[in-house]
């Protein structure tokens, strides 16, 4: 259960930095501290809702598997597949994020744009190896099925947030 909830964890602050992607550079205001908090919680909100879904999954392969303990073993060892890639990739991204918060403005800026650019291009490319992950690493369809709604749930929270919130902002 831990991993469940380690993949959790990382889906809600993932969700929350789409929130701020969402509503980041439509407003040229320079004090948007308050603006910029609203907008990671309602990304983190919309994720926590388009999370349950492989949540859901989950519980429906459990609930109708013929082999439960066998379910849930292939639903661990997908999870932990799942898990590898995507904590590589957050460890990226959160030395991107200390890098900008650390250094000087320039550089920090520098660490921004080579940095967190390119990697919010690579989210789908870091679900799909998570989604390979969960299948290599034993996980069978069953991780392959929960691992693929997930990706779908992260990828989707920014377009909502955007669509629901900030389609008119500029």
């Amino acid at each position: 259960m831990t991993l469940a909830a380690a993949l959790l964890v990382l889906g809600l602050v993932d969700s929350a930095f789409s929130g701020f992607r969402a509503y980041a550079g439509r407003d040229a205001r320079i004090r948007k501290h308050r603006r910029n908090l609203r907008a990671a919680g309602r990304g983190f909100a919309v994720g926590a809702v388009l999370l349950t879904a492989p949540a859901a999954v989950a519980g429906l392969l459990l609930v109708t598997a013929a082999d439960q303990e066998r379910t849930y073993a292939d639903l661990t060892a997908g999870a932990l597949g799942y898990l590898l890639p995507l904590a590589v990739y957050a460890a990226a991204v959160l030395l991107s994020l200390a890098a900008y918060f650390t250094l000087p403005f320039r550089a920090g800026t520098l660490a921004m744009v080579i940095g967190l650019g390119p990697l919010t291009l690579l989210r789908p490319l870091a679900v799909a190896a998570g989604c390979l992950g969960a299948v290599v690493n034993g996980g069978g369809a069953a991780a392959l099925l929960v691992g693929v709604t997930a990706g779908a749930a992260v990828l989707c929270v920014e377009p909502l947030v955007h669509r629901r919130w900030y389609r008119e902002v500029q």
